[in-house]
């Protein structure tokens, strides 16, 4: 994904000359193309992400569109402050990129990996909050965050995923994107958990159910509309995400469900809300703390759907 991303930023910086990219000691072995384009639109500032985002705001306060760069929960939780007065409070035209969402930096343990960084973006004003599936998504996320002003929040994988989408999907800012119909379950994923998504989805066909997934790229502003909808069409919904199952894409799928009226048969897949000390790979983590989605989907179809009150 983050491949994706700087190509992408790179196109847009060609025709734009507004578009600046700033990190804080990270991206070594990946920001270089921008830097040999464009070593005028490049900043470094060290190993000091407030500043980080100071200058951001900044430079957007002065008419440039900068994009920062770091590791998932360096340009969020330790710098919040910074985003919420500086950019959020005066509406500042900048993008947070994190690299690494979820948990992608794995083998390095809790403190690099990105899994409240969802909840902490979304409760701040006016600010836009993306998490694409696959490089497909990740390329038309920044281009629509570049043409678009305001804060945003765009959450990346780390490198090497695989692409999902055979069709370049219409991509609109608060909108799902329905990767594969179905009429018995619905499993709505944001970020990297897609191909997880899709794989369940495979598996449970074979099982004789009809298993529609939602892609949700964007968790703020929500499509509440795609949730309502498949949970009138389906009557069952597993949320998947590389996140706390606490303010996330189950946090505000449940609010949509309420909201709907409609009842249906409901599961939050994520991070769970408890300390944990697991030092491994992203796919050994995610057995580990998330858990089989297969197996889940069976134990909720099992379940009788609830009856309204």
């Amino acid at each position: 994904m983050r491949t994706s991303f700087l190509n992408t930023l790179i196109e847009l910086a060609e025709h734009d000359e507004r578009v600046w990219l700033l990190t804080a000691d990270l991206g070594y072995s990946v920001l270089e193309p921008f830097i040999a384009k464009f070593p005028d639109r490049y900043v470094n500032v060290g190993i000091a992400e407030q500043n980080l985002i100071g200058v951001a705001a900044g430079l957007a306060r002065s008419g440039l569109k900068p994009f920062v760069y770091s590791i998932a929960n360096f340009p969020t939780m330790r710098c919040f402050e910074q985003i919420r007065n500086d950019v959020c409070y005066h509406g500042a035209d900048v993008t947070i990129v994190s690299v690494g969402g979820g948990l992608a930096y794995g083998p390095q343990g809790y403190t690099h990996h990105g899994v409240e960084d969802l909840a902490v973006m979304c409760c701040l004003p006016g600010m836009t909050v993306i998490a694409p599936g696959d490089p497909v998504e990740t390329r038309l996320a920044t281009r629509a965050l570049s043409a678009q002003a305001g804060p945003g929040y765009l959450r990346l994988g780390k490198a090497r995923e695989p692409v999902l989408h055979d069709v370049e999907p219409p991509f609109v800012i608060g909108k799902a994107l329905e990767v594969r119909g179905g009429r018995d379950l619905t499993l709505v994923s944001t970020g990297g958990m897609l191909g997880d998504a899709l794989a369940a989805a495979d598996t449970l066909t074979g099982d004789g159910l009809s298993v529609r997934v939602l892609s949700m790229p964007t968790l703020k502003p929500f499509d509440s509309e795609a949730i309502a909808r498949a949970a009138r069409q389906t009557g069952a919904i597993i949320t998947l995400e590389e996140h706390s199952v606490h303010g996330g894409l189950g946090s505000a799928t449940a609010e949509a469900i309420l909201a709907s009226g409609e009842v249906v048969r409901f599961q939050k897949m994520g991070i769970p809300d408890r300390p944990y000390k697991l030092i491994g790979s992203q796919a050994y983590l995610k057995q580990h703390l998330i858990g089989d989605v297969a197996r889940m989907a069976r134990t909720l179809m099992r379940k009788a759907t609830p009856r309204a009150a």
